[in-house]
C-alpha cells in the first residue's frame, strides 16, 4: 500500500505541475495580447526617422519594432530581406527613403493593397495603381560642390556640365547598386534613351569619376576637400550645411527638363502579423503631420501636398535653396523602376 502512494503522488506532483505551468503561459500570452505592435523596416536615416516613430507611440500606444538599413547596403538589403521572408513575413509595414525598389516589391506581389481616407484622393503619380504602394515626401537629385575649391558660377548646373572635361578626376558619386543613386542612373535611360544615357556614363568615365560606398560618403569626400563634385540627394547637402561644412548644390536637372524628384514610400507587406497595427502606422505615414515633420526635419523633404509646399518656399534652412524648390522632371517612376537592373548592370559594366 506505502508502494502504490509513493508512485502515486510523484504522478500527481507531475501532472500539477505541468498544468500550472500551462497556466502561466496562458497568463503570459494573455497579458502580450494587450501588448500591441508592429514591426517596421525603415531604409530612412535612423535619426530622421526615430522622432518620428516615438510620435506615433505616443500617440497610439503601438510599440513599433523598427529594422534600419545601414548606409552601405541603403534600402537594397532591407529589400532583399522582405523577398527571403516572403513565405514567412517578419515586417508588417516598409518605410523606404526611395520609390523604385518599392515598384519593385509590388511587381512581385509581395505588397498587400491598402485604402483608407487618408488615401482616398492621393495623387496618382504617387500612388500604385493598386493601392500596394504610396509616396510622399520628396528629395531632389542635386550636385554638391565644395565652395572653398569652386564659385558658386562656375559650379555645374545640371547633369551635362559635369561631363566638361575640366572636373576630370575631381566627380565623385555613390555606387550605383544601392540608394538612390541607382534610381537616378536608371532615370537617365528613361529620359535620355539607352544610347544617349550610355554616353552620359562613358563621358563620366573618361572624367574618372570615383565610386565611393554611399550618398554622405560622397558629401564629405568634398567637404573634406577629396573632390570637388558629386551627386547626392539634398538631405546630405542639408546636413552637411547643418555640420559648418563648406559645401552648396545645384539641381541634378537632366537636359534642361528639371530634377530627379524621389518620394519617400510607405506600403503593407503582404502577409502583415499585425494587419490592424500596420493601418494605423500607414495612416500616421501618409498624414499631413508626417510630412510636416519630415519637412521641418534635418532632412527638409519635399511636401507633395500643396499647401505644405507653400510653406516650404518661406521656411528657412539657413542658406539658399536654390532660388526654391526645383522644377520636377517629368518621368515616369514604373518605367524607372523597370530599367533599375538594366541601368545598374550597364553602370558597373561602364564605371567599374
Amino acid at each position: 500500500m506505502r508502494r502504490k502512494i509513493t508512485v502515486i503522488f510523484p504522478s500527481l506532483f507531475i501532472i500539477f505541475t505541468a498544468l500550472f505551468s500551462l497556466y502561466l503561459l496562458s497568463c503570459r500570452k494573455s497579458s502580450g495580447h494587450n501588448v500591441r505592435e508592429v514591426v517596421l523596416y525603415c531604409s530612412v536615416d535612423q535619426g530622421i526617422a526615430e522622432p518620428i516613430i516615438a510620435e506615433f507611440e505616443k500617440q497610439t500606444g503601438i510599440k513599433v519594432l523598427s529594422r534600419f538599413d545601414t548606409e552601405a547596403g541603403k534600402t537594397v538589403g532591407l529589400v532583399q530581406r522582405i523577398r527571403a521572408e516572403a513565405a514567412s513575413p517578419v515586417a508588417d509595414v516598409f518605410w523606404s527613403s526611395e520609390i523604385f525598389h518599392t515598384i519593385r516589391l509590388a511587381r512581385e506581389s509581395l505588397l498587400a493593397p491598402y485604402n483608407s481616407a487618408e488615401t482616398k484622393n492621393w495623387p496618382g503619380r504617387f500612388a500604385d495603381a493598386n493601392g500596394r504602394w504610396y509616396g510622399f515626401a520628396l528629395r531632389a537629385r542635386v550636385i554638391a560642390y565644395n565652395t572653398n575649391r569652386v564659385l558658386p558660377n562656375d559650379s555645374p548646373q545640371c547633369l551635362e556640365d559635369v561631363l566638361d572635361s575640366k572636373w576630370k578626376g575631381r566627380v565623385v558619386m555613390a555606387t550605383p547598386e544601392f540608394g538612390t543613386t541607382g534610381g537616378d542612373v536608371a532615370s537617365w535611360f528613361a529620359h535620355y534613351g539607352f544610347e544617349a544615357a550610355r554616353k552620359i556614363l562613358e563621358a563620366l568615365k573618361a572624367n574618372k569619376i570615383r565610386l565611393v560606398p554611399g550618398n554622405s560618403t560622397a558629401v564629405r569626400m568634398i567637404a573634406t576637400g577629396q573632390a570637388d563634385i558629386c551627386f547626392t540627394d539634398t538631405d546630405d547637402v542639408y546636413a552637411a550645411v547643418a555640420n559648418g561644412w563648406p559645401v552648396a548644390m545645384n539641381y541634378l536637372d537632366q537636359g534642361g527638363d528639371g530634377a530627379l524628384m524621389i518620394p519617400n514610400t510607405a506600403a503593407v507587406i503582404k502577409g502583415a502579423v499585425h494587419p490592424e497595427e500596420a493601418k494605423e502606422l500607414m495612416d500616421f505615414l501618409l498624414s499631413e503631420q508626417l510630412e510636416q515633420m519630415l519637412f521641418r526635419s534635418d532632412s527638409h523633404n519635399f511636401p507633395i501636398r500643396s499647401a505644405l509646399s507653400e510653406q516650404f518656399k518661406l521656411y528657412s534652412v539657413g542658406f539658399p535653396l536654390c532660388g526654391g524648390p526645383p522644377r520636377s522632371l517629368d518621368v515616369d517612376y514604373e518605367n524607372v523602376a523597370e530599367k533599375l537592373p538594366m541601368a545598374i548592370q550597364t553602370a558597373r559594366e561602364i564605371l567599374q
